[in-house]
């Protein structure tokens, strides 16, 4: 029960987390609150996730499976780096649009809003955000990454690489100080996320020895031989890594380009940060769209048979048989030519954009469900035909009510798995689809326009490599925590596998 209760806890921090950065915005600077569909979305299927846990803590089939997840080694590490991710998603899910500022606005009583539509996350990135160079320039570099024509006050004009206007600016001499002054703002910052996890620790030790009601040396030794239920000593590894890095990002993020600037001189470790969002988006709320069309047509289809099955499996066959690509190319250009004869539905650039990631979302949720939905056709044939569903018919209980109560429980190990082994293929498929032109709008911040931006500088000499790399680095560890976090499930959840 503890472990349902800290992943709750855990959901709950995440809301709180939200409606902090709301009132937050709210309070500075008169922000208007701006509500996009798909921040709709997100906070919904944070509700309903915690909805499900609650249930599920009540339930014995369905708290040993998760027991069991919970006490996968690998499992557990993936989840913290998951709830990273998920905390900087959400973090960019609140926006604001705050007060324009100009000699109009300043005149009138009306207050005048910004273009500009900023999340919790641009707030408390702010240094980062608006640091912008002229051009490229390489990870921590302190000049340009191309040679210009600089004119002196001489009058005399020289071919060099010129400074950069933030990166390194605080350097007399960078030629001579650039090294040291990098690693002890690293190591300065690395203890700050040392510190930050030690206090952690001392909580999570606290905690544990009051719902244990043991004392805090023998929680402590438990935690540290790897004796403990949860793998609590793999967590805190794996924290601590974490914490080492974020520190040191955080301090040396205002001061250097981390993974340097892009073509227009934006910086691209800010730009990876705010890709986040939007691979979670796509993984996620594509598969809540096609979720319902998967489980309730596949269990009709099994069940019913008949005619409802025929239709059903016309209907998958015919999806299948479309080139999936062609099918979401053909959509996004439909959508992006009303998009562009209605530009008065939307006020802001990123209400434009963000309505072209839900419908993107509604385009791959429609086009990737016809896998689930044969699985679950197949499992629905074999269920009803067990003696409690052949009873409940003879008992005369109706055919919908025994499609709820009986095949439906029964179904949803296998969409569970399907569902966070989904995940990391459609946040892939983000990254294909942007990097041939058919993806989320080119003004949004996602890894596959940071892959489709650095196609093209691939073959310059010198070759401007950091902002595919950037975006590799970060997609990377999302895909490979979620693949890991997905073998733990499927194991908790597959009957032949818990049989073995």
């Amino acid at each position: 029960m503890m472990r349902f209760r800290f992943v709750l806890a855990l959901i709950i921090s995440l809301l709180v987390v939200a409606i902090g950065g709301y009132f937050y915005g709210v309070s500075q600077s008169d922000a208007m609150p701006i509500v996009l569909w798909t921040d709709s979305l997100i906070y919904l299927l944070v509700v309903a996730i915690s909805a499900f846990i609650i249930y599920a803590s009540s339930k014995e089939h369905l708290r040993d499976p998760w027991r069991q997840v919970f006490q996968h080694r690998f499992g557990m590490i993936a989840m913290v780096v998951l709830s990273i991710y998920v905390v900087i998603g959400l973090m960019d899910s609140v926006h604001f649009r705050f007060p324009a500022e100009n000699e109009a606005q300043q005149q009138s009583e009306e207050i005048i809003y910004s273009a500009d539509v900023l999340s919790l996350l641009d707030v408390l990135i702010t240094p980062i955000r608006i640091q912008e160079e002229k051009t490229y320039s390489a990870p921590f570099a302190t000049h340009l990454f191309a040679k210009e024509t600089i004119e002196h006050e001489d009058g005399s004009r020289t071919r060099d690489y010129p400074r950069l206007i933030y990166g390194g600016a605080h350097l007399l001499d960078p030629h001579a100080d650039w090294q040291a002054d990098i690693f002890n703002n690293a190591f300065a910052g690395a203890s700050y996320g040392a510190g930050a996890w030690l206090l952690f620790c001392i909580i999570l030790v606290g905690l544990i020895s009051l719902s244990r009601k043991q004392g805090v040396v023998k929680t402590t030794s438990d935690i540290m031989t790897g004796k403990s239920a949860i793998p609590w000593r793999a967590v805190l590894i794996t924290l601590l890594i974490l914490a080492l890095i974020a520190g040191a990002a955080i301090v040396l993020a205002p001061k250097y380009h981390i993974f340097g600037t892009d073509k227009v001189g934006q910086d691209v470790f800010y730009q990876s940060l705010k890709s986040i969002r939007t691979g979670l988006v796509i993984g996620t709320l594509t598969t809540l769209i096609m979720l319902p069309f998967a489980v309730m047509l596949g269990i009709m289809a099994g069940y019913l048979k008949g005619w409802v099955d025929d239709v059903v499996q016309y209907l998958y066959t015919t999806l299948s048989s479309i080139p999936g690509i062609l099918l979401i190319a053909a959509s996004v250009l439909m959508m992006q030519v009303y998009m562009a004869n209605n530009p008065e539905l939307f006020e802001t650039d990123s209400e434009r954009a963000d309505v072209r990631l839900f419908f993107l979302c509604i385009i791959l949720g429609i086009t990737s469900w016809t896998g689930l939905c044969r699985m679950l056709r197949g499992e629905t044939l074999k269920l009803r035909e067990v003696d409690y569903v052949q009873a409940s018919q003879a008992f005369g209980v109706s055919q919908i009510k025994i499609m709820w109560k009986h095949i439906q429980p029964n179904v949803m190990h296998i969409v569970l798995i399907a569902i966070v082994l989904d995940f990391s293929g459609l946040v892939l498929a983000e990254a294909v689809l942007s990097y041939i032109g058919v993806g989320v709008d080119p003004t949004m911040h996602s890894w596959g326009n940071l892959i489709n931006g650095a196609r093209l500088e691939m073959a310059r000499e010198p070759m401007v490599w950091w902002s595919l790399v950037a975006a590799l680095i970060f997609m990377f560890v999302l895909v490979l925590a979620a693949n890991l976090f997905s073998d733990a499930v499927r194991d908790a959840f597959d009957p032949r596998i818990r049989k073995q």
